[in-house]
Protein backbone atom coordinates (compact mmCIF):
# COMPACT_ATOMS: atom_id res chain seq x y z
CA UNK A 1 0.00 0.00 0.00
CA UNK A 2 1.37 3.12 -0.87
CA UNK A 3 1.03 6.28 0.94
CA UNK A 4 -1.31 8.55 0.50
CA UNK A 5 -1.56 12.50 -0.14
CA UNK A 6 -4.10 15.25 1.69
CA UNK A 7 -3.57 18.73 1.92
CA UNK A 8 -7.31 19.76 2.18
CA UNK A 9 -8.02 20.82 5.71
CA UNK A 10 -5.86 23.47 7.97
CA UNK A 11 -4.25 20.59 9.65
CA UNK A 12 -2.09 19.35 6.93
CA UNK A 13 0.79 17.40 8.45
CA UNK A 14 3.94 20.12 8.65
CA UNK A 15 1.42 22.45 6.81
CA UNK A 16 2.59 20.64 3.73
CA UNK A 17 0.01 17.38 3.39
CA UNK A 18 0.02 14.31 5.30
CA UNK A 19 1.27 11.41 3.60
CA UNK A 20 1.14 8.24 6.01
CA UNK A 21 -2.05 8.80 8.30
CA UNK A 22 -4.32 11.91 8.25
CA UNK A 23 -4.22 14.27 11.18
CA UNK A 24 -7.78 14.06 11.02
CA UNK A 25 -7.57 10.01 11.68
CA UNK A 26 -8.48 9.40 7.99
CA UNK A 27 -6.27 5.79 7.29
CA UNK A 28 -4.02 5.91 3.49
CA UNK A 29 -6.75 3.09 2.33
CA UNK A 30 -9.42 5.68 2.96
CA UNK A 31 -7.33 8.49 1.69
CA UNK A 32 -7.03 7.08 -1.36
CA UNK A 33 -10.38 5.68 -1.96
CA UNK A 34 -11.83 8.65 -1.62
CA UNK A 35 -9.23 10.23 -4.55
CA UNK A 36 -10.92 7.79 -6.30
CA UNK A 37 -14.24 8.55 -5.83
CA UNK A 38 -13.56 11.95 -6.45
CA UNK A 39 -11.75 10.71 -9.57
CA UNK A 40 -15.29 8.66 -10.93
CA UNK A 41 -17.54 11.77 -10.13
CA UNK A 42 -14.88 13.81 -12.53
CA UNK A 43 -15.93 10.90 -15.41
CA UNK A 44 -19.64 11.80 -14.60
CA UNK A 45 -19.38 14.85 -14.92
CA UNK A 46 -17.32 14.70 -17.83
CA UNK A 47 -19.99 13.19 -19.73
CA UNK A 48 -22.87 15.51 -18.26
CA UNK A 49 -20.90 18.41 -19.76
CA UNK A 50 -20.54 16.60 -23.32
CA UNK A 51 -24.30 15.42 -23.71
CA UNK A 52 -25.28 19.17 -22.33
CA UNK A 53 -22.73 20.79 -25.24
CA UNK A 54 -24.52 18.69 -27.87
CA UNK A 55 -27.89 18.75 -26.67
CA UNK A 56 -28.58 15.98 -24.44
CA UNK A 57 -29.07 17.09 -20.68
CA UNK A 58 -28.52 14.09 -17.78
CA UNK A 59 -30.08 14.51 -14.90
CA UNK A 60 -29.79 11.31 -12.98
CA UNK A 61 -25.87 12.37 -11.64
CA UNK A 62 -26.78 15.42 -9.99
CA UNK A 63 -27.84 14.23 -6.33
CA UNK A 64 -25.00 11.40 -6.54
CA UNK A 65 -22.22 13.94 -7.52
CA UNK A 66 -23.45 16.21 -4.66
CA UNK A 67 -24.03 13.26 -2.12
CA UNK A 68 -20.51 11.70 -3.17
CA UNK A 69 -18.58 15.22 -2.72
CA UNK A 70 -20.04 15.59 0.57
CA UNK A 71 -18.60 12.14 1.90
CA UNK A 72 -15.08 13.59 1.08
CA UNK A 73 -14.93 16.07 3.27
CA UNK A 74 -12.87 16.12 6.24
CA UNK A 75 -14.20 14.04 9.10
CA UNK A 76 -17.12 13.26 7.55
CA UNK A 77 -16.86 9.99 6.82
CA UNK A 78 -14.12 7.35 7.62
CA UNK A 79 -15.69 4.01 6.73
CA UNK A 80 -13.74 2.54 3.89
CA UNK A 81 -16.88 -0.32 3.15
CA UNK A 82 -19.45 2.80 2.27
CA UNK A 83 -16.94 4.14 -0.43
CA UNK A 84 -16.06 1.09 -1.88
CA UNK A 85 -19.97 0.36 -2.35
CA UNK A 86 -20.61 3.97 -3.71
CA UNK A 87 -17.29 3.36 -6.07
CA UNK A 88 -19.30 0.84 -6.84
CA UNK A 89 -22.29 2.78 -7.58
CA UNK A 90 -20.52 5.47 -9.53
CA UNK A 91 -18.81 3.29 -12.24
CA UNK A 92 -22.42 2.26 -12.79
CA UNK A 93 -23.89 5.48 -13.16
CA UNK A 94 -20.93 6.20 -15.17
CA UNK A 95 -21.47 3.19 -17.68
CA UNK A 96 -25.05 3.87 -18.18
CA UNK A 97 -24.83 7.74 -18.75
CA UNK A 98 -22.35 6.73 -21.62
CA UNK A 99 -23.62 4.30 -22.99
CA UNK A 100 -27.15 6.88 -23.46
CA UNK A 101 -25.43 9.59 -24.90
CA UNK A 102 -23.31 7.21 -27.39
CA UNK A 103 -26.73 6.05 -28.08
CA UNK A 104 -27.96 9.42 -28.54
CA UNK A 105 -25.22 10.00 -30.91
CA UNK A 106 -23.28 12.11 -28.53
CA UNK A 107 -19.37 12.43 -29.45
CA UNK A 108 -16.88 11.59 -26.59
CA UNK A 109 -13.32 10.09 -25.84
CA UNK A 110 -14.01 6.85 -25.27
CA UNK A 111 -10.15 5.93 -24.82
CA UNK A 112 -10.24 8.40 -21.37
CA UNK A 113 -9.05 6.38 -18.58
CA UNK A 114 -11.96 8.08 -16.30
CA UNK A 115 -14.71 6.75 -18.65
CA UNK A 116 -12.74 3.35 -19.12
CA UNK A 117 -11.50 2.51 -15.79
CA UNK A 118 -13.11 -0.29 -14.29
CA UNK A 119 -12.88 -2.70 -11.20
CA UNK A 120 -14.46 -6.33 -10.33
CA UNK A 121 -13.25 -6.67 -7.19
CA UNK A 122 -12.88 -4.84 -3.60
CA UNK A 123 -8.85 -4.92 -3.80
CA UNK A 124 -8.65 -3.75 -7.13
CA UNK A 125 -10.78 -0.43 -6.31
CA UNK A 126 -8.60 0.00 -3.30
CA UNK A 127 -5.53 0.27 -5.91
CA UNK A 128 -7.10 2.75 -8.02
CA UNK A 129 -6.30 5.39 -5.67
CA UNK A 130 -2.65 4.46 -5.84
CA UNK A 131 -1.80 4.85 -9.38
CA UNK A 132 -0.47 8.20 -10.86
CA UNK A 133 -3.54 9.39 -12.27
CA UNK A 134 -5.67 9.60 -9.58
CA UNK A 135 -5.23 11.81 -6.31
CA UNK A 136 -3.41 15.22 -5.84
CA UNK A 137 -0.60 14.63 -7.48
CA UNK A 138 -1.60 13.39 -10.83
CA UNK A 139 -1.25 17.21 -11.78
CA UNK A 140 2.35 17.76 -12.08
CA UNK A 141 2.38 21.74 -12.25
CA UNK A 142 2.25 23.24 -8.75
CA UNK A 143 0.25 26.00 -9.68
CA UNK A 144 -2.15 24.18 -11.91
CA UNK A 145 -2.16 21.75 -9.23
CA UNK A 146 -3.24 24.49 -6.77
CA UNK A 147 -5.79 26.17 -8.37
CA UNK A 148 -7.52 22.75 -9.28
CA UNK A 149 -7.42 21.54 -5.67
CA UNK A 150 -8.59 25.20 -5.02
CA UNK A 151 -11.66 24.76 -7.02
CA UNK A 152 -12.19 20.49 -5.84
CA UNK A 153 -12.55 21.95 -2.48
CA UNK A 154 -14.80 24.97 -3.08
CA UNK A 155 -17.08 22.75 -4.90
CA UNK A 156 -17.21 20.35 -1.83
CA UNK A 157 -17.79 22.71 0.34
CA UNK A 158 -20.46 23.84 -2.29
CA UNK A 159 -21.81 20.26 -2.43
CA UNK A 160 -22.39 20.22 1.31
CA UNK A 161 -24.52 23.38 1.54
CA UNK A 162 -26.30 21.93 -1.54
CA UNK A 163 -26.91 18.85 0.17
CA UNK A 164 -28.65 20.49 3.10
CA UNK A 165 -31.26 22.41 0.38
CA UNK A 166 -31.75 19.35 -1.19
CA UNK A 167 -33.17 17.31 1.61
CA UNK A 168 -34.95 20.44 2.62
CA UNK A 169 -37.06 19.80 -0.83
CA UNK A 170 -34.82 22.70 -2.60
CA UNK A 171 -32.52 22.07 -4.96
CA UNK A 172 -31.19 24.17 -8.29
CA UNK A 173 -29.93 22.84 -11.66
CA UNK A 174 -28.05 25.64 -12.18
CA UNK A 175 -26.14 24.62 -9.06
CA UNK A 176 -25.87 20.71 -10.45
CA UNK A 177 -24.89 22.21 -13.67
CA UNK A 178 -21.87 24.65 -12.25
CA UNK A 179 -20.49 21.00 -9.98
CA UNK A 180 -20.49 19.48 -13.47
CA UNK A 181 -18.62 21.96 -15.07
CA UNK A 182 -16.31 22.19 -12.56
CA UNK A 183 -15.34 19.01 -12.36
CA UNK A 184 -15.17 18.49 -15.87
CA UNK A 185 -12.96 21.25 -15.82
CA UNK A 186 -10.12 19.82 -13.81
CA UNK A 187 -10.05 16.92 -16.43
CA UNK A 188 -9.06 19.85 -19.05
CA UNK A 189 -5.52 19.90 -19.28
CA UNK A 190 -6.03 23.03 -22.29
CA UNK A 191 -6.82 25.06 -19.44
CA UNK A 192 -4.72 27.44 -17.81
CA UNK A 193 -3.72 29.64 -14.82
CA UNK A 194 -5.90 32.79 -15.25
CA UNK A 195 -8.40 30.20 -16.49
CA UNK A 196 -8.54 28.33 -13.95
CA UNK A 197 -8.71 31.94 -11.14
CA UNK A 198 -11.80 33.01 -13.74
CA UNK A 199 -12.95 29.65 -12.62
CA UNK A 200 -12.67 30.36 -9.12
CA UNK A 201 -13.98 33.40 -9.04
CA UNK A 202 -17.31 31.41 -10.65
CA UNK A 203 -16.84 28.77 -7.79
CA UNK A 204 -17.44 31.72 -5.20
CA UNK A 205 -20.69 33.14 -7.43
CA UNK A 206 -22.30 29.73 -7.05
CA UNK A 207 -21.14 29.47 -3.36
CA UNK A 208 -23.04 32.50 -2.77
CA UNK A 209 -25.68 30.54 -4.71
CA UNK A 210 -25.77 28.14 -2.93
CA UNK A 211 -26.06 29.28 0.56
CA UNK A 212 -29.26 31.63 -0.53
CA UNK A 213 -30.50 28.77 -1.31
CA UNK A 214 -30.09 26.87 1.73
CA UNK A 215 -30.95 30.03 3.92
CA UNK A 216 -34.19 29.76 2.23
CA UNK A 217 -34.68 26.39 2.55
CA UNK A 218 -33.76 26.81 6.52
CA UNK A 219 -36.28 29.83 7.31
CA UNK A 220 -39.42 28.94 5.39
CA UNK A 221 -39.35 25.71 7.01
CA UNK A 222 -38.36 26.60 10.38
CA UNK A 223 -38.73 30.39 10.38
CA UNK A 224 -36.31 33.32 10.75
CA UNK A 225 -33.98 32.65 13.41
CA UNK A 226 -34.36 34.74 16.06
CA UNK A 227 -32.57 36.54 19.55
CA UNK A 228 -32.51 33.16 21.41
CA UNK A 229 -30.44 32.21 25.26
CA UNK A 230 -29.50 28.64 24.70
CA UNK A 231 -29.39 26.51 28.05
CA UNK A 232 -25.37 24.90 28.34
CA UNK A 233 -26.56 23.08 31.49
CA UNK A 234 -28.62 19.30 31.62
CA UNK A 235 -31.57 17.63 32.77
CA UNK A 236 -32.16 14.55 34.92
CA UNK A 237 -33.68 12.95 31.95
CA UNK A 238 -32.07 10.32 29.55
CA UNK A 239 -31.08 12.03 26.22
CA UNK A 240 -29.65 12.05 22.70
CA UNK A 241 -27.26 14.25 21.07
CA UNK A 242 -27.31 15.72 17.90
CA UNK A 243 -24.20 16.59 16.08
CA UNK A 244 -23.13 18.07 12.36
CA UNK A 245 -25.24 19.70 10.22
CA UNK A 246 -28.51 19.02 9.33
CA UNK A 247 -31.65 20.84 10.29
CA UNK A 248 -33.99 17.85 8.99
CA UNK A 249 -32.60 14.71 10.92
CA UNK A 250 -32.92 17.05 13.77
CA UNK A 251 -36.49 17.43 13.06
CA UNK A 252 -37.00 14.02 12.63
CA UNK A 253 -35.25 12.82 15.91
CA UNK A 254 -37.24 15.31 17.71
CA UNK A 255 -40.99 14.41 16.41
CA UNK A 256 -39.51 10.65 16.81
CA UNK A 257 -38.62 11.58 20.56
CA UNK A 258 -41.22 13.18 21.50
CA UNK A 259 -43.41 12.03 24.64
CA UNK A 260 -40.72 8.91 25.51
CA UNK A 261 -38.84 10.78 28.50
CA UNK A 262 -35.71 11.26 26.33
CA UNK A 263 -34.09 14.59 26.03
CA UNK A 264 -32.63 16.18 22.86
CA UNK A 265 -29.23 17.81 23.24
CA UNK A 266 -27.24 19.81 20.21
CA UNK A 267 -23.34 19.45 20.00
CA UNK A 268 -21.00 21.70 18.04
CA UNK A 269 -22.57 23.00 14.68
CA UNK A 270 -26.06 22.15 15.86
CA UNK A 271 -26.38 24.85 18.54
CA UNK A 272 -28.00 27.27 16.24
CA UNK A 273 -30.57 24.86 15.67
CA UNK A 274 -31.77 26.67 18.78
CA UNK A 275 -32.81 29.78 17.02
CA UNK A 276 -35.35 28.62 14.77
CA UNK A 277 -38.93 29.25 15.92
CA UNK A 278 -39.99 25.52 14.93
CA UNK A 279 -37.81 23.63 17.36
CA UNK A 280 -39.00 26.11 20.37
CA UNK A 281 -42.58 24.19 21.04
CA UNK A 282 -40.57 21.11 21.79
CA UNK A 283 -40.18 20.84 25.16
CA UNK A 284 -37.43 18.18 25.55
CA UNK A 285 -34.97 19.90 23.44
CA UNK A 286 -33.11 21.53 26.20
CA UNK A 287 -30.29 22.68 25.10
CA UNK A 288 -26.32 22.52 23.69
CA UNK A 289 -23.92 20.09 25.37
CA UNK A 290 -20.21 20.74 25.17
CA UNK A 291 -17.97 22.93 22.39
CA UNK A 292 -16.51 22.35 19.39
CA UNK A 293 -16.54 19.53 17.26
CA UNK A 294 -12.82 18.34 18.22
CA UNK A 295 -13.30 18.14 22.38
CA UNK A 296 -16.17 15.40 21.62
CA UNK A 297 -13.63 12.87 22.66
CA UNK A 298 -13.65 14.43 26.20
CA UNK A 299 -17.51 15.46 26.31
CA UNK A 300 -18.80 11.98 24.72
CA UNK A 301 -18.09 10.24 27.57
CA UNK A 302 -19.58 12.72 30.21
CA UNK A 303 -22.77 12.83 28.64
CA UNK A 304 -23.34 9.23 28.85
CA UNK A 305 -26.09 8.80 26.14
CA UNK A 306 -25.73 8.14 22.14
CA UNK A 307 -24.71 10.53 19.74
CA UNK A 308 -26.43 11.21 16.49
CA UNK A 309 -23.77 12.29 13.51
CA UNK A 310 -26.10 13.81 10.86
CA UNK A 311 -22.78 15.11 9.09
CA UNK A 312 -18.74 15.86 9.27
CA UNK A 313 -16.95 16.91 12.59
CA UNK A 314 -16.23 13.14 13.50
CA UNK A 315 -13.09 12.41 15.77
CA UNK A 316 -12.56 8.66 15.35
CA UNK A 317 -13.76 7.72 18.64
CA UNK A 318 -12.32 5.19 20.89
CA UNK A 319 -13.79 2.39 23.41
CA UNK A 320 -17.09 2.11 24.18
CA UNK A 321 -17.89 5.35 22.84
CA UNK A 322 -18.08 3.58 19.41
CA UNK A 323 -20.86 1.99 21.13
CA UNK A 324 -23.00 5.11 21.83
CA UNK A 325 -22.13 6.91 17.71
CA UNK A 326 -25.12 6.67 14.92
CA UNK A 327 -24.27 8.26 11.69
CA UNK A 328 -26.63 8.79 9.00
CA UNK A 329 -26.68 10.73 5.75
CA UNK A 330 -23.19 10.98 4.32
CA UNK A 331 -21.27 10.77 7.86
CA UNK A 332 -20.20 7.15 8.80
CA UNK A 333 -17.33 5.77 10.88
CA UNK A 334 -16.23 1.94 10.98
CA UNK A 335 -17.73 0.20 14.06
CA UNK A 336 -20.60 2.69 13.89
CA UNK A 337 -24.65 1.91 13.51
CA UNK A 338 -25.61 3.73 10.22
CA UNK A 339 -29.10 5.07 9.94
CA UNK A 340 -30.25 4.81 6.25
CA UNK A 341 -32.95 6.67 5.01
CA UNK A 342 -36.23 4.41 3.81
CA UNK A 343 -38.90 5.81 1.65
CA UNK A 344 -37.59 9.40 2.55
CA UNK A 345 -37.88 8.55 6.39
CA UNK A 346 -35.20 7.53 8.97
CA UNK A 347 -36.07 5.41 11.65
CA UNK A 348 -34.48 6.32 15.11
CA UNK A 349 -36.01 3.71 17.45
CA UNK A 350 -32.52 1.85 18.07
CA UNK A 351 -31.14 5.35 19.17
CA UNK A 352 -34.41 5.92 21.62
CA UNK A 353 -34.30 2.72 23.39
CA UNK A 354 -30.44 2.84 23.71
CA UNK A 355 -30.70 5.72 25.39
CA UNK A 356 -33.35 4.84 28.26
CA UNK A 357 -30.98 2.15 28.80
CA UNK A 358 -28.12 4.97 30.25
CA UNK A 359 -27.60 7.25 32.41
CA UNK A 360 -28.59 10.94 32.28
CA UNK A 361 -25.72 13.77 31.04
CA UNK A 362 -23.27 14.89 33.44
CA UNK A 363 -23.14 18.51 33.38
CA UNK A 364 -20.09 19.67 33.04
CA UNK A 365 -20.85 23.51 33.13
CA UNK A 366 -23.92 25.63 33.64
CA UNK A 367 -25.81 28.99 32.28
CA UNK A 368 -26.63 30.18 28.90
CA UNK A 369 -25.26 31.95 25.52
CA UNK A 370 -27.25 34.25 22.98
CA UNK A 371 -27.52 33.62 19.48
CA UNK A 372 -29.90 33.75 16.99
CA UNK A 373 -28.53 36.72 14.72
CA UNK A 374 -28.86 35.82 11.14
CA UNK A 375 -29.76 38.71 8.82
CA UNK A 376 -33.38 38.52 9.36
CA UNK A 377 -32.94 39.74 12.97
CA UNK A 378 -30.16 42.07 12.47
CA UNK A 379 -31.73 44.04 10.03
CA UNK A 380 -34.89 43.97 12.72
CA UNK A 381 -32.57 45.82 14.93
CA UNK A 382 -30.51 48.15 11.96
CA UNK A 383 -31.99 51.90 13.36
CA UNK A 384 -30.54 50.76 16.77
CA UNK A 385 -27.17 49.25 15.05
CA UNK A 386 -26.67 52.46 12.93
CA UNK A 387 -27.57 54.76 15.44
CA UNK A 388 -24.62 53.11 17.65
CA UNK A 389 -22.62 53.35 14.46
CA UNK A 390 -22.95 56.62 13.76
CA UNK A 391 -22.45 58.05 17.43
CA UNK A 392 -19.43 56.44 17.83
CA UNK A 393 -20.85 53.64 19.94
CA UNK A 394 -19.79 51.12 17.75
CA UNK A 395 -16.47 52.01 16.19
CA UNK A 396 -15.95 48.78 14.25
CA UNK A 397 -17.32 45.29 13.27
CA UNK A 398 -14.71 42.46 13.41
CA UNK A 399 -16.17 39.14 11.62
CA UNK A 400 -14.72 36.29 13.07
CA UNK A 401 -16.70 33.61 11.32
CA UNK A 402 -15.31 30.19 10.43
CA UNK A 403 -13.96 26.89 12.16
CA UNK A 404 -12.45 26.08 15.12
CA UNK A 405 -10.14 23.10 15.65
CA UNK A 406 -7.59 21.53 18.33
CA UNK A 407 -4.40 23.19 17.18
CA UNK A 408 -3.09 25.57 20.68
CA UNK A 409 -2.39 27.87 18.29
CA UNK A 410 -6.21 28.87 17.72
CA UNK A 411 -6.31 30.10 21.03
CA UNK A 412 -5.13 33.56 19.49
CA UNK A 413 -8.96 33.80 18.04
CA UNK A 414 -10.22 33.89 22.22
CA UNK A 415 -6.93 36.19 22.93
CA UNK A 416 -7.75 38.41 20.50
CA UNK A 417 -11.48 38.44 20.65
CA UNK A 418 -10.76 39.43 24.89
CA UNK A 419 -8.67 42.18 24.26
CA UNK A 420 -11.10 43.79 21.46
CA UNK A 421 -12.03 47.31 22.62
CA UNK A 422 -15.63 48.19 24.29
CA UNK A 423 -16.85 49.69 21.44
CA UNK A 424 -16.50 46.91 18.49
CA UNK A 425 -18.35 44.18 17.99
CA UNK A 426 -17.58 40.36 16.54
CA UNK A 427 -20.08 39.47 13.99
CA UNK A 428 -19.59 35.36 13.82
CA UNK A 429 -20.89 31.86 12.53
CA UNK A 430 -19.47 28.35 12.33
CA UNK A 431 -17.64 26.61 15.33
CA UNK A 432 -15.36 29.50 14.95
CA UNK A 433 -17.68 31.13 17.98
CA UNK A 434 -17.00 28.31 20.50
CA UNK A 435 -13.44 30.46 21.08
CA UNK A 436 -15.36 33.24 22.46
CA UNK A 437 -18.87 32.67 22.75
CA UNK A 438 -18.58 31.71 26.67
CA UNK A 439 -16.67 35.23 27.24
CA UNK A 440 -18.21 37.95 29.16
CA UNK A 441 -18.12 40.54 26.76
CA UNK A 442 -20.99 42.57 27.65
CA UNK A 443 -22.84 44.58 25.15
CA UNK A 444 -23.06 48.11 23.48
CA UNK A 445 -26.41 49.64 24.37
CA UNK A 446 -28.29 46.28 24.42
CA UNK A 447 -26.34 44.53 21.69
CA UNK A 448 -24.31 42.05 22.19
CA UNK A 449 -20.74 42.55 21.21
CA UNK A 450 -21.05 38.79 19.92
CA UNK A 451 -23.55 38.48 17.44
CA UNK A 452 -23.69 34.56 16.27
CA UNK A 453 -25.81 34.30 12.93
CA UNK A 454 -25.67 29.96 13.06
CA UNK A 455 -23.79 27.74 11.30
CA UNK A 456 -20.88 27.89 8.96
CA UNK A 457 -23.40 28.22 5.91
CA UNK A 458 -25.22 31.28 8.06
CA UNK A 459 -21.97 33.23 6.85
CA UNK A 460 -24.26 34.20 4.21
CA UNK A 461 -26.39 36.41 6.63
CA UNK A 462 -22.98 38.25 7.59
CA UNK A 463 -22.69 38.99 3.77
CA UNK A 464 -26.62 40.39 3.38
CA UNK A 465 -25.70 41.86 6.37
CA UNK A 466 -22.54 44.24 5.14
CA UNK A 467 -24.32 44.37 1.87
CA UNK A 468 -27.28 46.31 3.32
CA UNK A 469 -25.37 48.52 5.38
CA UNK A 470 -23.25 49.46 2.84
CA UNK A 471 -26.66 50.71 1.18
CA UNK A 472 -27.81 52.30 4.42
CA UNK A 473 -24.29 54.40 4.53
CA UNK A 474 -24.51 54.84 1.00
CA UNK A 475 -21.06 54.08 0.15
CA UNK A 476 -20.02 52.73 -3.08
CA UNK A 477 -17.36 49.78 -1.77
CA UNK A 478 -18.38 47.06 1.04
CA UNK A 479 -14.85 47.21 2.26
CA UNK A 480 -15.58 51.44 3.19
CA UNK A 481 -17.36 49.46 5.90
CA UNK A 482 -15.85 49.63 9.62
CA UNK A 483 -15.60 45.97 9.54
CA UNK A 484 -12.65 43.64 9.41
CA UNK A 485 -12.40 40.41 8.48
CA UNK A 486 -10.39 37.47 10.81
CA UNK A 487 -11.84 34.48 10.09
CA UNK A 488 -10.43 30.94 11.26
CA UNK A 489 -10.52 28.12 8.62
CA UNK A 490 -10.49 24.44 9.13
CA UNK A 491 -11.96 22.16 6.27
CA UNK A 492 -13.53 22.97 2.28
CA UNK A 493 -17.04 24.64 3.84
CA UNK A 494 -14.63 27.19 5.16
CA UNK A 495 -12.86 27.14 1.69
CA UNK A 496 -16.23 27.39 -0.57
CA UNK A 497 -17.32 30.51 2.28
CA UNK A 498 -13.92 32.47 1.26
CA UNK A 499 -14.63 32.06 -1.80
CA UNK A 500 -17.85 33.36 -1.58
CA UNK A 501 -16.55 36.64 0.38
CA UNK A 502 -14.22 37.11 -2.68
CA UNK A 503 -16.64 37.26 -5.20
CA UNK A 504 -18.62 39.46 -3.56
CA UNK A 505 -15.51 41.58 -3.52
CA UNK A 506 -14.51 41.48 0.08
CA UNK A 507 -10.98 42.38 0.33
CA UNK A 508 -8.16 42.22 2.90
CA UNK A 509 -9.51 38.81 4.74
CA UNK A 510 -7.26 37.82 7.56
CA UNK A 511 -6.88 33.97 7.47
CA UNK A 512 -5.63 31.57 10.10
CA UNK A 513 -4.29 29.95 12.16
CA UNK A 514 -2.40 29.42 8.85
CA UNK A 515 -2.64 29.28 5.41
CA UNK A 516 -3.82 26.71 3.26
CA UNK A 517 -1.14 24.43 2.35
CA UNK A 518 -2.63 24.10 -0.95
CA UNK A 519 -2.21 27.29 -1.85
CA UNK A 520 1.45 27.77 -4.32
CA UNK A 521 3.76 30.59 -3.72
CA UNK A 522 2.24 31.67 -6.94
CA UNK A 523 -1.25 31.14 -6.69
CA UNK A 524 -0.84 32.83 -2.75
CA UNK A 525 0.61 35.52 -4.47
CA UNK A 526 -2.46 36.50 -6.89
CA UNK A 527 -4.75 36.09 -3.75
CA UNK A 528 -2.79 38.38 -1.85
CA UNK A 529 -1.95 40.88 -4.76
CA UNK A 530 -5.68 40.89 -6.05
CA UNK A 531 -7.54 40.22 -2.82
CA UNK A 532 -5.38 41.59 0.35
CA UNK A 533 -5.48 38.15 1.02
CA UNK A 534 -2.95 37.82 4.18
CA UNK A 535 -2.52 35.73 7.73
CA UNK A 536 -2.21 36.42 11.28
CA UNK A 537 0.48 37.67 13.16
CA UNK A 538 0.54 38.15 16.79
CA UNK A 539 -2.12 39.64 19.09
CA UNK A 540 -0.91 42.95 19.60
CA UNK A 541 0.21 44.22 16.08
CA UNK A 542 -2.73 42.40 14.73
CA UNK A 543 -4.75 44.68 16.89
CA UNK A 544 -2.94 47.81 16.31
CA UNK A 545 -2.72 47.03 12.31
CA UNK A 546 -7.50 46.24 12.52
CA UNK A 547 -7.28 49.52 14.75
CA UNK A 548 -5.10 52.03 12.70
Amino acid sequence: MKNMFCFQCQEAAGGKGCSKKGVCGKEPETANLQDTLVYILKGISYLVEKGKSQGVEIRQGDSFVMNSLFMTITNANFDDSRFIQVIKEGLKLRDTIKEELICKGVSIDKTLDVLTWTASTEEEIKTKGQTDKVGVLATENQDIRSLRELITYGVKGLAAYAHHAFNLGKQSNEIFDFMHKALAALLDDTLTADDLVALTLETGKYGVDTMALLDKANTLKYGNPEITEVNIGVSSNPAILISGHDLHDLEELLIQTENTGVDVYTHSEMLPAHYYPAFKKYNHFIGNYGNAWWKQKEEFKSFNGPILFTTNCIVPPEGEIVNRIFTTGTAGFPGCKHIEEVDGKKDFSQIIKLAKTLPSPTEIETGKIIGGFAHAQVLALADKVVDAVKTGAIKKFFVMAGCDGRMKSRDYYTQFADKLPKDTVILTAGCAKYRYNKLDLGDIGGIPRVLDAGQCNDSYSLAVIALKLKEVFELEDINELPIAYNIAWYEQKAVIVLLALLYLGVKNIHLGPTLPAFLSPNVAKVLIDTFGISGIGNIESDLEMFLG
